[in-house]
């Protein structure tokens, strides 16, 4: 069905009377890929995202306004979860168990928007917050780690 032809092409020029058969089929096949390729992405956006998106005349022009718009959110997420990653403390109300996954989901997720948390540190950084009752833990790791 070519429904990324609006995406890999640009809007093909207007069709006149002197334009042959290749280019009307071509103009007739992106117009449709077009509109399909629009119609599914304003599906799958979320209503309240749609409303800040500026109306657009072709599926590419409305990808790149989402993109754009993400971009903005992604800096702006980053920025929440380095927050959270960096103040997160242990403090015994949850168990140690939860405690790691959550600091390791943080870490993940700061990892598929472009922020790598190296394994080290972010292993160093959780005994680093532990309580003092981790205290025999944390030097056991350390011996561990320095042979």
């Amino acid at each position: 069905m070519d429904l990324d032809l609006a995406l890999l092409n640009d809007k093909p020029t207007t069709i006149t009377d002197k334009s042959n058969e290749d280019k009307k089929s071509f103009h007739k096949s992106w117009e449709l890929s077009n509109k399909l390729r629009f119609m599914f992405m304003r599906m799958i956006v979320a209503n309240n995202i749609k409303s800040t998106i500026p109306q657009a005349e072709s599926s590419r022009e409305y990808l790149k306004f989402v993109e754009e718009h993400f971009r903005s959110i992604d800096k702006s997420l980053n920025g929440t979860l380095m927050d959270e990653l960096t103040t997160m403390k242990f403090y015994g109300s949850r168990s140690m168990q939860n405690y790691i996954i959550e600091m390791t989901n943080i870490a993940a997720r700061l990892w598929t928007l472009g922020m790598k948390v190296n394994d080290t540190f972010l292993v160093q950084f959780i005994l680093n917050l532990l309580t003092l009752e981790y205290g025999p833990f944390q030097i056991k790791h350390n011996t561990i780690k320095d042979k």
